[in-house]
């Protein structure tokens, strides 16, 4: 092989260990009609929906806690904290566990679809739209053929004042 033909196979490589370095995995759900993601480093595991015990005083998104081998786990439910209408419990309903800044949260969700991976030129942000949209936890929105999905960052949801109860987990028994 010449040097010429070497680098240009270098160079090449080099392109698709960076193009797979910025390459970012959502994992899809159903939140009522509407598809979304998060990131997938985000998730711990997805279950099933069960009963949760119920904490009094909480906002009403706040469905209660869960032992998860024995740690204390929040449940929050997206549809109703997004306010998308009706919540019905059913078999599709499910319960992503989230370890976010070594916490545990846990959120429930209509239905889980799939994993996609995003370039970041396929996530379009909500500014671009319109300021008037309130977007504090909202990372973009992608097309994929003829899906929208709405990128949710997870960080910003978790750490508002409202969802106190994520962090104190410790505390409640």
């Amino acid at each position: 092989m010449t040097d010429t033909v070497i680098s240009e196979f270098v160079r090449a490589i080099s392109e698709e260990d960076v193009a797979d370095e910025v390459r970012q995995e959502f994992l899809t759900f159903m939140l009522g009609n509407e598809e979304y993601g998060i990131d997938i480093l985000k998730v711990q595991e997805i279950r099933g929906y069960d009963n949760v015990t119920r904490i009094p005083g909480v906002p009403e998104f706040i469905k209660g806690v869960t032992n998860l081998r024995g740690l204390i786990v929040p449940i929050i439910d997206m549809r109703i904290k997004f306010k998308l209408g009706v919540t019905t419990y059913d078999h599709l309903t499910a319960v992503i566990i989230l370890n976010i800044n070594e916490r545990l949260a846990g959120i429930v969700v209509s239905g889980v679809s799939d994993v996609i991976t995003l370039n970041p030129n396929q996530i379009q942000t909500l500014t671009s739209y319109s300021s008037s949209l309130k977007s504090e936890y909202l990372l973009g929105l992608c097309s994929i053929g003829e899906r929208m999905v709405i990128l949710i960052n997870v960080d910003r949801l978790m750490t508002g004042a409202e969802m106190s109860l994520t962090e104190n987990t410790d505390e409640i028994v």
